[in-house]
């Protein structure tokens, strides 16, 4: 595979782009470095080119934006449209009433909005009036909630967060409401919220989720569900519909407008009238393509049971990785772990191979016959059947090799580039 196109944008980069990426797990050290491709091109449908001119099947889908496709027509044309109206404006625009009312029909906990661009747009706000609405400063955090400092001093990038942040929040685990239950005891009445991802790679056990929100509620914090990545994903309205557990506050992005930049917060009115009471306010807020993305890609996937299909191929796809994980006798070292729409693939290491050096071999040979993966697999309307068994017989031919190399060789001797990175890492 020729890359060389790609390397010279890397090579320019190194001196102008810290990461050379805007997104960590979109930069070069998610894949192995001196064969995987860097720098794309264009997208259309599920397919990704890069600017080498190679084609790849996604299954990255720009970390979960993209759930109709790349360049779906019925949305670009929507945006099109708008764009000729122009982008930004003096005054708000009416796109930012019409989308609000559609979110409030569609997500149970919302009776006001607000958007965003990012997540972390989001999910900030609700700390924020959260705090506001409380008049308390520590949070409990269970999962992945963006770049901020409130979140990210929790992790192991917490070069530049203060301690005195650091000590507002409190981490407890997913599926174990006792860790929930200790922050409650250890800090008293001092909590303002409870900050969680309802739903990723784990599924909640049995009372789980309602559990949290009686808890939230006992003491009287504020229950924020993180629905970034389940938002017009795992169901239309977030997963809070499909669990009928209704948070108070709620965030939305990614896929809402498969793939233009728009987040939302929603929840009750009277938590989300302190969105004005403090400061939320920033000059792209009110993009209108975006908008205008959002509300054709919602049409779509109540029209055409786009989400159905998405888990359906996502099963599909799930059940024939997994058979020839069993096949190969490969599963002491590689398993599917997490929802039939979401899932990962997670390594274990062996006597003389990194559970990231096997990671790195199977990934290379995954891109090598154009299969685009960082070891997460998302999907899209446009994914198709074929283009599933085609990965397949993809990974057909790739499990034998890696079984015998496991048994027989040095992984590291088959990696032809420099292995992939974990994102969180001590400095």
């Amino acid at each position: 595979m020729n890359i060389e196109k790609s390397k010279i944008f890397f090579e320019r980069a190194k001196t102008l782009i810290p990461g050379q990426s805007q997104t960590f797990s979109k930069g070069p050290t998610q894949f192995v470095q001196g064969v995987s491709p860097i720098y794309c091109e264009k997208g259309k449908g599920a397919k990704i080119w890069d600017v080498d001119g190679n084609e790849f099947t996604d299954y990255i889908m720009a970390l979960g934006p993209i759930v109709l496709g790349y360049c779906f027509e019925e949305v670009d044309q929507a945006v099109i449209q708008q764009v000729k109206k122009g982008s930004i404006f003096s005054l708000p625009h009416h796109l930012e009433v019409e989308v609000a009312e559609k979110l409030v029909n569609i997500i149970p906990s919302a009776e006001m909005v607000r958007f965003g661009k990012n997540g972390s747009d989001v999910t900030a706000a609700a700390i924020r009036i959260s705090r506001a609405y409380t008049g308390r400063d520590k949070i409990a955090i269970c999962g992945y909630h963006g770049w901020q400092d409130w979140y990210i001093g929790t992790t192991s990038r917490d070069l530049g967060v203060p301690d005195g942040t650091k000590s507002l929040s409190l981490t407890f685990k997913y599926n174990d409401i006792s860790s929930l239950e200790k922050l409650f005891n250890d800090n008293f009445s001092q909590i303002a919220c409870v900050i969680i991802e309802p739903v990723g790679i784990e599924k909640p056990d049995r009372l789980f989720l309602e559990k949290v929100k009686e808890l939230a509620n006992k003491n009287n914090a504020v229950l924020i569900f993180d629905e970034l990545k389940s938002g017009f994903r795992f169901a239309l309205g977030g997963i809070q519909g499909s669990l009928d557990i209704v948070p108070d506050i709620s965030t939305f992005g990614k896929a809402i407008a498969n793939g233009y930049p728009l987040s939302a917060i929603v929840g009750r009115r009277d938590i989300m009238e302190y969105v004005d009471k403090t400061f939320f306010s920033f000059t792209f807020g009110g993009e209108t393509l975006s908008l205008a993305a959002c509300l054709k890609t919602i049409e779509i996937i109540q029209r055409q049971e786009v989400i159905k299909h998405n888990w359906e191929i996502g099963a599909y796809f799930k059940e024939q990785y997994n058979r020839l994980i069993m096949k190969y006798d490969l599963g002491n070292y590689i398993w599917n772990k997490g929802n039939d729409i979401h899932f990962i693939t997670e390594f274990k290491s062996g006597n003389n191979f990194s559970d990231l050096e096997l990671k790195s071999l199977l990934h290379q040979e995954m891109i090598k016959k154009g299969n685009l993966t960082i070891g997460s697999y998302d999907f899209c309307y446009s994914h198709t059947e074929n283009m599933i068994d085609k990965t397949i017989s993809d990974l057909e031919d790739i499990l034998p090799s890696i079984k015998n190399i496991i048994e027989t060789d040095s992984i590291t001797d088959h990696i032809e580039g420099d292995t992939v990175q974990p994102i969180f890492r001590k400095h």
